[in-house]
């Protein structure tokens, strides 16, 4: 579902478990009983008894866990791997992970040793072997995995790299750089997201639409919001409705919905009557809306709420936890 801003703010070390943000599937999945969190396998046996304050989703054989006030990661036995030392940790990525110690962001190996000491004001995850990166009162750049930038800080904002570009502001205006730093199409968006699946999402005149990775307008602007393609639809909202489009721009589900996000992989939460449920590509509902929160699936699991308790379904709507506080 899309956001309110194009850039994703960098400084985003906790993550919000039922955005439409992607992580990667791991073996163990938080649960939460009473006040602490522990880990479930994907039969819903549990690996590892409740005792930490906070849980997040594995993502690259890690997830971070918060124990008082710092975090510290686990690893995919479920077993402390990096001691909890850090004011915020995000999600790994290409085998570092943004944490923020004493005010400032640096990155750690799987082995928690800092590999790029804190010292920046925001960062962003490792995608193609680049990271967009701030330092003090400058503006962003790119680092390599040895923390030096490889593109001069020069952005007002700037996101992660996708599909070989990333999407940079200059001046109120949004384009996209390669990997090199040369610019690959103008700022000249209003806002701009990552490229998936050849497309990214662009905004003109209050409207959206999409391009390609030459520029060129290839869905029209018109659109009050929009999410990513993936698998050749995208979730789209027309006045107060969601539906989705193909890449031709043609209403491939006509919009019904109150909120939509992009399939992942093969059925997309949909938002109705103030419930959460899951349809396929053809627009059919698969699980049928009840939830009062939902998260993509990833690796066949679902996180969802209801009455403000954390349950898993499977792609069939079972219950593999049953939700509890």
């Amino acid at each position: 579902m899309k956001k309110s801003s194009a850039l994703l703010t960098l400084t985003f070390c906790v993550l919000n478990w039922f955005s439409g943000a992607q992580v990667q599937a791991g073996t163990l999945y938080p649960v939460v009983v009473g006040d602490r969190w522990g880990f479930v396998d994907k039969s819903g046996s549990l690996v590892v008894n409740p005792q930490f304050e906070r849980a997040d989703p594995f993502a690259d054989g890690a997830a971070a866990i918060r124990l008082g006030k710092v975090w510290g990661y686990v690893d995919g036995t479920g077993k402390v791997s990096i001691n909890p030392q850090f004011d915020t940790a995000a999600p790994f990525s290409s085998g570092l992970a943004v944490v923020k110690f004493g005010g400032r962001y640096g990155y750690v190996g799987a082995d928690g040793k800092y590999v790029i000491n804190p010292q920046f004001d925001a960062a962003g995850p490792f995608v193609e072997g680049r990271a967009p990166a701030k330092l003090r009162k400058k503006m962003y750049g790119f680092i390599d995995r040895s923390g030096n930038f490889v593109i001069n800080p020069q952005f007002d904002s700037a996101g992660p790299f996708s599909e070989g570009l990333a999407a940079i502001e200059v001046s109120d205006r949004w384009g996209f750089v390669d990997a090199g730093g040369k610019l690959a199409i103008n700022p000249q968006f209003d806002l701009a997201e990552a490229f998936s699946g050849g497309y990214a999402a662009i905004k003109l005149a209050k409207r959206w639409g999409f391009v390609d990775k030459s520029g060129k307008i290839v869905i029209h602007p018109q659109f009050e919001e929009v999410g990513a393609f993936i698998k050749g639809l995208a979730p789209v909202r027309i006045g107060n409705r969601w539906g989705y489009a193909d890449i031709a721009g043609k209403l491939a589900i006509n919009p019904q919905f109150d909120a939509a996000d992009s399939f992942a992989p093969d059925l997309a939460r949909v938002k109705l009557a103030g419930r959460w449920g899951y349809i396929n590509k053809e627009g059919k509902y698969v699980i049928n809306p009840q939830f009062d929160e939902a998260a993509p699936f990833a690796d066949g699991l679902a996180r969802v709420k209801i009455s403000r308790k954390l349950g898993y379904i499977d792609e069939n709507g079972r219950f593999i936890w049953n939700p509890a506080n």
